[in-house]
């Protein structure tokens, strides 16, 4: 693991990384991998640092994955629900995050609901900021984790068909993935309904059709999208049964798909709705180890940064 490499203070989307730094980044949580299997899960690496974790939107998985990162790292953390916060009184997230700054911590780890929160938050301020996931925008460690368990399962990411299936529209997971799987050397192409395809997609370098078989055929890896009801305004399709027809994913489509096929979701699962129970629960599905690989990914995330802030403050 090489500190000096990292440069950046923050990580708050995958759009302006380098390959090498992405690289970088799956390479540490590699050597980092090991720590879970230990004896004792902890090193103390990041002893004496205080790390917030700042949700202003519901999260299960992410959230729980940062806080047992950071404990593996031996940090001190500060927990802060947005729902509970003096933001609900009033206070704008740049005073509240101020406020906690002034608490002496050195990362902060953000989710909101709008987008670009984490970004103006890492201009702003002289801590580290970390993008938990910011509307509909990116949710960069997420899409580490998912490429972290492709090159573990596939053993490389150039040229491996990723297909996105679903409401790629309001998915911050899918972008941030287009960004760094494209950087990657993986071909990516992303299917649902056309009024869930954003507009000139093709322009981020991918393949865009609302046919389902066309964009499983051949496909190394498919990547299943929940339908994001909350952040949809309006209606963008019939129904969820008429959505569940044309897009899950179930035995008899995978029929059509690699015998080796990968299935991938960020999660929570609609069962029954973007994927059959059957399939989940089966012989294809890495659910379960994106989860696992994602604790690794975080421990990756909070280690680099805190080599970058250091060296920043020594200067």
């Amino acid at each position: 693991m090489n500190h000096a490499a990292w440069k950046r203070k923050d990580l708050v989307g995958l759009k302006d990384l380098s390959a090498d730094e992405i690289r970088l980044m799956l390479s540490t949580a590699k050597s980092l991998q090991e720590i879970s299997l230990r004896p004792v899960k902890k090193v103390p690496t990041l002893r004496g640092r205080t790390v917030a974790n700042l949700f202003f939107e519901p999260s299960t998985r992410t959230r729980i994955s940062f806080e047992l990162a950071e404990k593996r790292l031996s940090a001190d953390t500060i927990n802060f629900t947005g729902s509970v916060s003096s933001t609900v009184k009033g206070e704008t997230l740049k005073d509240t995050v101020r406020n906690i700054e002034s608490l002496k911590v050195e990362i902060i780890v953000i989710r909101h609901p709008a987008s670009g929160a984490p970004h103006a938050l890492a201009e702003s301020l002289p801590v580290s900021v970390v993008n938990a996931g910011d509307g509909i925008n990116e949710h960069p460690t997420q899409a580490l984790l998912d490429m972290f368990t492709i090159q573990e399962k596939k053993g490389t990411l150039a040229n491996i068909k990723v297909a996105f299936i679903g409401d790629i529209l309001h998915s911050r997971v899918a972008r941030s993935n287009i960004w760094g799987l494209t950087k990657m050397g993986a071909k990516v192409v992303v299917c649902g309904p056309k009024t869930l395809l954003p507009p000139k997609v093709e322009s981020l370098g991918v393949s865009a059709t609302t046919d389902l078989g066309t964009a499983i055929k051949d496909a190394d890896v498919i990547n299943l999208l929940r339908i994001q009801t909350e952040r949809q305004s309006e209606c963008f399709f019939p129904s969820i049964r008429e959505y569940a027809n044309s897009y899950q994913i179930n035995r008899e489509v995978l029929q059509h798909a690699k015998p080796d096929v990968l299935i991938m979701h960020p999660g929570p699962v609609n069962r029954g709705i973007e994927l059959a129970s059957d399939v989940m629960d089966g012989p294809y599905s890495v659910i379960l180890d994106q989860v696992t690989n994602g604790l690794a990914v975080r421990m990756a995330v909070l280690y680099l940064l805190s080599g970058a802030r250091k060296k920043a403050a020594e200067k």
